[in-house]
């Protein structure tokens, strides 16, 4: 069974109920600085953490003075628009206490499918974990509704997984994990430990109930799984209203594993060995030498261009033999690589106008 002591990158799913009191509508404090203590546990041993959270219609909505009925699209945009504010800076305040710095990424789950703005959201999420933060997720509801509508951030967890190349997915829920029925309702309904693959069988098991400040249902959180494990990311089910959520998942708190088949690396590289290619890249012996060392492909590398392409499209790389070495996708447009090949990392800022990505084509972004 997987176990959150072997993630190397972990995205946390957070849902209102847990964040915001039904009751007063307030943010949980103490369970927000529960939380983070959680995530700097995990961050000292050296865990990559990535924060989903929802929660700010929640919040913005007592600010405004809402009423606690269904609200309409409008009024939970607004409400989105307040309450995001002070959830960004309650996020900011807990993680400080332990030297943390909470980096606010607003996203849609259209980002995940425009190829320039995917490539944009993993390299962001990718230099933020690099430099130390803990980037906190929201979906951007002033512009998009899918959120608000239907998932409670459950997919758009799943799209940040499989974005970031998490090998682990938690949705902390006001449930303990997947069943066979719906428990409240079904006093014969058993939890499932694990779930290898997701059958018919299963996805008749799910129930659209969400309640309270909580729209997710199971139905969303299959989705999320579905989504994760075709990316190699393990997910888990689990109930988050407790204090230090984490730490009681690694204790044994109750939940369901979703197993992936795959590292995410894997399923990454079949994703682009599937691709079609849009250009071809003929590349000198050295740059071919150093390829098969596992180097990226500099533009230095470079002899030749074909093809038409834009920003993160699939391209051939070619030996000097005319070998076919792999398949990549190239971080920079057909116009933009002719413009720099066989041109040195210093010299390519003076050509395009612009500070230069070292790599033309990055070895995470090859399949051979």
């Amino acid at each position: 069974m997987a176990a959150v002591e072997d993630a190397a990158r972990l995205v946390i799913k957070i849902g209102s109920a847990l964040l915001v009191d039904r009751d007063t509508g307030d943010l949980r404090s103490d369970w927000l600085e529960a939380l983070a203590d959680d995530v700097a546990r995990l961050r000292a041993r050296g865990t990559d953490v990535i924060l989903v959270s929802s929660g700010s219609i929640a919040l913005g909505r007592g600010m405004l003075g809402l009423p606690r009925t269904e609200l309409t699209l409008e009024q939970s945009q607004a409400a989105a628009a307040v309450g995001q504010i002070r959830l960004a800076g309650a996020y900011g305040v807990a993680l400080a206490r332990h030297g943390l710095i909470a980096a606010q990424v607003l996203v849609t789950l259209e980002d995940s499918t425009d190829r320039r703005r995917y490539l944009n959201a993993r390299a962001t999420l990718e230099q933020l974990l690099k430099l130390g933060a803990v980037p906190i997720v929201n979906e951007n509801d002033t512009v998009a509704t899918d959120e608000i509508r239907y998932g409670d951030n459950d997919r758009l967890a799943a799209q940040v997984a499989a974005t970031a190349g998490a090998d682990q997915l938690i949705l902390l829920s006001d449930v303990d994990g997947f069943y066979s029925g719906n428990p409240a309702q079904d006093a014969s309904a058993t939890r499932f430990d694990v779930i290898e693959a997701i059958t018919p069988e299963i996805e008749a098991m799910a129930g659209d109930a969400g309640s309270g400040l909580s729209k997710g249902g199971m139905k969303t959180k299959l989705m999320a799984a579905r989504t994760a494990m075709a990316a190699g990311c393990d997910m888990a089910i689990t109930e988050g209203s407790a204090r230090h959520p984490i730490q009681a998942l690694e204790q044994g708190a109750p939940c369901t594993w979703f197993r992936a088949q795959g590292t995410p690396q894997q399923k990454r590289k079949a994703w682009i060995g599937g691709m079609k290619p849009k250009g071809r890249l003929h590349v000198d012996a050295g740059a071919a030498r150093a390829m098969g060392r596992g180097s990226s492909l500099l533009p230095a590398g470079v002899s030749t261009v074909e093809g038409r392409f834009g920003r993160g499209d699939p391209v051939e790389i070619v030996a000097p033999d005319g070998v076919v070495l792999g398949l990549g996708l190239s971080r920079y447009n057909a116009a933009d690589a002719g413009a720099i090949k066989g041109l040195r990392s210093e010299a390519i800022e003076p050509v395009l106008g612009y500070p230069a990505r070292a790599a033309l084509v990055h070895r995470d972004d090859m399949a051979f």
